[in-house]
């Protein structure tokens, strides 16, 4: 995989609103589109830099917070999202155990698709993630549909 074209790899500079505008460019405007719908599903977006991965950078993690009959506070990771030369990335993970009942979801054939094609990682675990590369407003419609559906299944 290359990384040339991925941004916010200084540490020491913040993803800012305007480090973010200039990364993005015009995708920014969607990335700001994206952001401000995950209040709707209790996500809030945190960055925080990641050294020990390859690529070096701030990425942004989807925290879904929610509180259990019971009064306990919880924070789930939902998504993970990187910023790359005019686009972001958003991707999912889920357990192999949920694909069949993710293909169900009122979702396009392309975001089908690219589920169906998604290798699985990890004999243990069994995930596989679902990357969304978000130039435009247009894929936002899905991946709102698989964070509600992520949620769901995080609550069972």
């Amino acid at each position: 995989m290359k990384y040339e074209n991925l941004r916010l790899r200084d540490q020491h500079i913040h993803p800012t609103s305007d480090v973010l505008e200039n990364a993005l460019g015009e995708s920014h405007q969607t990335y700001e589109t994206f952001v401000g719908g995950l209040g709707d599903l209790n996500i809030e977006n945190v960055w925080q830099f990641y050294p020990c991965f390859a690529t070096k950078a701030w990425m942004g993690r989807g925290e879904y917070k929610w509180t259990t009959p019971r009064g306990a506070n919880k924070t789930k990771n939902i998504y993970w999202l990187s910023v790359w030369e005019e686009l972001f990335k958003v991707t999912l993970w889920f357990k192999e155990d949920n694909r069949a009942e993710i293909l169900k979801t009122n979702i396009t054939e392309s975001t089908k698709q690219l589920i169906k094609n998604s290798k699985m990682f990890g004999p243990k675990m069994r995930t596989f993630p679902v990357e969304f590369e978000i130039i435009d407003a247009n894929s936002l419609t899905d991946v709102y549909t698989l964070l509600k559906h992520k949620i769901q299944l995080e609550a069972r």
